[in-house]
């Protein structure tokens, strides 16, 4: 097996990666300013700031239950490539529209800025559902079989560095101007485009498919024609319970750090940047213990020992010092404060044992079924993925009106880390 970062210098590989950086990286720019500009401009209340945020993630995972399985279809039955370019294509005008919402937002035409936001979230979850299952399923098609799980992990972690500059740069962006936030939004967009123009063609591998246009039926019947599978069943319930997991964090952590941490917007880019470093490092880390082989033996012990750093993390947030009344620590103030290098540190370890836990469950969808199947069988993990997602977001919803804060909301973090481990245990002993 090549290194896996050797990979990087082959055009089978570094157009789809750079496409998919740039892609997650203007993703997350935008979710990120529009999360910034609600929870510390619009709103000015917890429960509002994560209902908002709860809002936005289930518009954004709404189109993978809708689409995911027609998404399947046409990447099983058309050149993929072709796909990526028309995909990329229509990320510009989305981002015309949530560039619009940030121009509203900022002339005070809240409602109609919001609205048009959440209107390009949705777009953007439509995106990524056609997108998702060609930038995995391609793999096996462009790569030899020893190199799809180091092909695999270097996607992974270039969609966490891509989180983390993505975050950082809302942020500061957040801080100069809106000017700068739409600037580079429509630019990173084109230059997507740009990139994603250079991937290799990866032709449909089996029949021509009838292509199944209804919504309801088409998902019931990718999922039931794939969770037959013993492991592949295992593994998208594994990999659903985490989606799980990061769900509830992301709704609960920008209003965590605004009101618990009582830190500004570049603290929560800070912090959600160190997760995304986390996930990355955990990504080839995994790669580098397995050394090429899929397996779920290291996958069990990484959820297990995240969940034990999530509830150091919570204990953490309790014992944080407030900043004063009616202030918040900039980054130099925070990382001046006794407690705010153990909390990094935490929220980095539960970043990179997530990364662990959940690459080579990836990796075994991609190389279970045959090439042809590959896009429809992530397409099935998408849409029990998306349905989790939205059970945790429904959660954050009602939990949070029963008043649960957001660091108690940890505590149950954990205890779905139990539950993932439970299930990756058994995969384990099913496949290794």
């Amino acid at each position: 097996m090549i290194n896996a970062l050797g990979l990087l210098k082959q055009r089978r590989f570094l157009p789809l990666f750079t496409t998919q950086f740039l892609g997650a990286f203007n993703d997350n720019l935008f979710k990120t300013s529009m999360v910034l500009f609600a929870t510390y401009v619009v709103f000015n209340d917890a429960g509002h700031e994560a209902n908002f945020n709860a809002l936005a993630t289930g518009l954004g995972i709404l189109p993978f239950f809708l689409l995911s399985a027609l998404a399947g279809q046409l990447a099983d039955s058309h050149d993929k490539a072709r796909i990526i370019r028309l995909v990329k294509s229509a990320e510009i005008g989305i981002m015309a529209i949530g560039a619009a919402g940030l121009y509203a937002v900022n002339r005070n035409h809240v409602s109609l800025g919001l609205a048009l936001m959440l209107g390009s979230v949705l777009l953007l979850g439509v995106h990524s559902t056609f997108f998702g299952p060609i930038k995995y399923a391609i793999l096996p098609q462009h790569l030899r079989p020893a190199d799809v799980l180091g092909g695999t992990g270097l996607v992974e972690a270039g969609t966490y560095l891509a989180i983390l500059l993505g975050t950082v740069t809302a942020g500061f962006l957040v801080k100069l101007s809106f000017w700068w936030t739409i600037g580079a939004i429509l630019g990173i967009a084109v230059i997507g485009l740009l990139a994603g123009r250079q991937v290799p063609p990866a032709p449909r591998e089996g029949p021509l498919l009838r292509l199944n246009y209804n919504p309801f039926t088409a998902s019931w019947r990718l999922i039931s024609a794939t969770l037959h599978i013993p492991r592949l069943f295992l593994a998208i319930c594994a990999i659903s319970f985490f989606w799980t997991i990061a769900s509830v964090l992301i709704i609960i952590f920008p209003p965590l750090v605004k009101n618990v941490l009582t830190a500004d917007e570049q603290v929560a880019s800070i912090a959600i940047a160190v997760f995304s470093v986390g996930v990355a490092i955990g990504s080839v880390v995994i790669n580098t213990m397995l050394k090429g082989n899929i397996s779920a033996r290291y996958s069990p012990g990484s959820v297990i020992a995240m969940g034990v750093f999530v509830v150091l993390f919570s204990f953490l947030s309790r014992g944080w010092t407030p900043a004063p009344a009616g202030q918040f620590y900039g980054w130099t103030a925070f990382l001046a404060q006794p407690g705010s290098v153990p909390i990094l540190l935490t929220l980095l370890a539960i970043a990179i044992t997530g990364g662990m836990f959940v690459v080579p469950l990836y990796a075994f969808l991609t190389t279970t079924v045959e090439k042809d199947h590959t896009a429809r069988t992530v397409a099935a993990n998408n849409v029990v993925n998306a349905g989790a997602m939205t059970v945790g977001s429904i959660a954050v919803i009602g939990i949070t009106a029963l008043g649960a804060t957001p660091e108690n909301m940890l505590l149950l973090v954990a205890g779905m880390c139990l539950i993932s481990a439970w299930i990756a245990q058994k995969l384990h002993r099913a496949c290794d």
